[in-house]
């Protein structure tokens, strides 16, 4: 039997927390989507698409959305009563504006746009096309916080838009909605989740900094405190409500953030984390050029990538043998929801098998992205069979 060699680094997907992140001051509130007077929090973005089709009375008709798509969110869109018909998406996460156009019909209640890993789609565009409709816009920002399109925050232009925190900031939990249409909604304030959750989440987040910045001590000490974490929350019979999950559950329909995940997040460094996310995106396109031809050729001022988002001939192969290196990458959104036929989205059934996540997050040293494109060139040069 092969003996199962250990990897020499760990690299989360996602920013991990560090002690004194929990007591810096609230300056994070100055920046959007926090600084709007409107915006309301929510444990999942999936619950605040929920909310606005409610919001919105769009469970009377269809929602254009794109066909490029994680899931959840046509699975929040179903479930609180809309339909859902698709349209194009080219293989540079274009969006085919025409096609829009083509599908809108006396059917139709809202046009939905995803940016798509911190890069703007044609918001604009899609506004102008909503306006001569008569539609309400719902800007999907849950890969894009923080980003802007030219001198504008993205979330601003749509009539509702919806962020993820926990993608970009080391939180536990967190979505949020912003209104910025005339009209005033009432939306509740939602209770925070169990303590013990929270505790969970934050816990494993910290255990991850350790295993990220501990060398491999600290990669064993994660191990051990896992392997403990574990058999006391079963013996407490404590279910965390966790977050990167596939699917929408509407019994954590009507949970909001705990205290600590707004805390957390208003002591962000925000200027800090978007110079890091950008820095670290524009030595993987370097570095990574002539491997894989980029999905963007530069960094436009005023984006904020989530990830650097990488073609390869199999993404699920390529992402395995990068887990295997202690790189946390991901086959980025690998499915079609059962609603969308797929067949009729070729550049998107492509994106699907080929697009892999690989991590540019403000955690990353200059050193740990150097050791990023050692492991990527390895991995992409390794045969499929090893």
């Amino acid at each position: 039997m092969e003996a199962v060699v250990e990897p020499s680094l760990f690299v989360p997907a996602f920013p991990t927390l560090a002690p004194g992140m929990v007591w810096r001051r609230r300056e994070a509130s100055r920046y959007h989507p926090f600084s709007s007077p409107t915006v309301r929090y929510f444990y999942f973005a999936r619950n605040a698409i929920w909310h606005t089709v409610k919001m919105l009375g769009l469970d009377r008709g269809e929602v254009l959305v794109p066909s490029y798509h994680h899931g959840v969110e046509i699975e929040s869109l179903l479930d609180a009563g809309a339909q859902v018909r698709f349209y194009r998406i080219g293989n540079k996460f274009d969006v085919d504006l025409a096609d829009v156009e083509k599908k809108i019909s006396s059917r139709t209640t809202a046009l939905y746009l995803t940016h798509f890993a911190g890069f703007p789609g044609p918001v604009r565009e899609m506004k102008r096309l909503a306006e001569k409709h008569a539609l309400p816009l719902i800007e999907d920002c849950a890969l894009s916080l923080f980003s802007m399109d030219g001198d504008r925050p993205l979330g601003v232009t749509g009539e509702v838009a919806i962020f993820c925190l926990y993608k970009v900031l080391p939180v536990p939990n967190g979505g949020a909605l912003v209104i910025n249409g005339p009209g005033r909604f009432g939306l509740p304030e939602l209770p925070p989740p169990p303590f013990s959750s929270t505790f969970s989440l934050l816990s494993s987040s910290l255990l991850r900094n350790v295993a990220l910045r501990g060398g491999r001590p600290g990669r064993r000490l994660r191990k051990v405190a896992l392997g403990l974490g574990k058999k006391s929350l079963k013996a407490a019979h404590i279910a965390p409500v966790l977050t990167g999950t596939q699917h929408f559950d509407r019994a954590h329909l009507n949970l909001g953030i705990s205290g600590l995940t707004r805390q957390i997040t208003l002591g962000q460094d925000i200027p800090q984390i978007i110079a890091r996310r950008r820095r670290n995106y524009l030595f993987l396109l370097e570095q990574l050029r002539d491997l894989s031809e980029p999905m963007f050729p530069t960094l436009p001022s005023g984006v904020v990538p989530l990830f650097y988002p990488m073609l390869v001939e199999d993404n699920r192969s390529t992402v395995e043998r990068l887990v295997a290196r202690g790189i946390e990458a991901v086959d980025f959104w690998r499915d079609f929801h059962p609603a969308c036929p797929g067949d009729e989205f070729p550049e998107v059934a492509r994106l699907r098998t080929s697009m892999v996540e690989i991590p540019c997050h403000q955690d990353l040293t200059p050193r740990t992205m150097a050791k990023i494109v050692t492991c990527v060139r390895e991995a992409c040069q390794e045969s499929p069979d090893g």
